[in-house]
């Protein structure tokens, strides 16, 4: 029992970690674990979404926080860049958000932030987006080993 507290909080922390900018990979963790242990799946997939979201909203907060220095030289696009770009994903953009689970989906999740997308949404797309992915991992998973899916 105690093994299986530690292996969860292990893929909570992948999860985690492969939601934010850090070079983490949490569908590794997953697998062997839903191979290697008697973890029911429905509970590393909740565990494994819940780290990612987490950690997807650090990136939003970081979006957030990043915007208050538009003004500064070094900021990477100017006023009239950042304006279309609002624009544009004010009509397009927040569903770049079901996209969220790819490699380059933590790019939109801090832009998500940085368009100031309201968090309810924010987090209703990125956890429909990871959650669904986890439970499509599962699934290949359990047809792969031989099991019923």
């Amino acid at each position: 029992m105690l093994t299986d507290i530690w292996s969860l909080g292990g893929l909570f922390l992948a999860a985690f970690g492969a939601a934010t900018i850090l070079p983490f990979q949490s569908e590794v963790v997953f697998v062997g674990l839903q191979i290697g242990t008697l973890i029911p799946v429905w509970l590393l997939v909740v565990v494994a979404s819940i780290g990612n979201v987490l950690g997807a909203v650090v990136n939003y907060a970081l979006g957030l926080g990043i915007e208050h220095y538009r003004h500064r030289r070094w900021f990477p696009v100017t006023e009239a860049q950042l304006a279309r770009a609002q624009d544009w994903y004010v009509r397009w953009g927040v569903w770049t958000l079901l996209l969220s689970w790819a490699p380059l989906g933590d790019a939109f999740t801090v832009i998500a932030g940085i368009m100031r997308t309201p968090l309810w949404l924010f987090l209703l797309l990125v956890t429909v987006a990871k959650t669904g992915r986890y439970m499509v991992l599962a699934w290949a998973t359990a047809l792969a080993a031989g099991g019923v899916p």
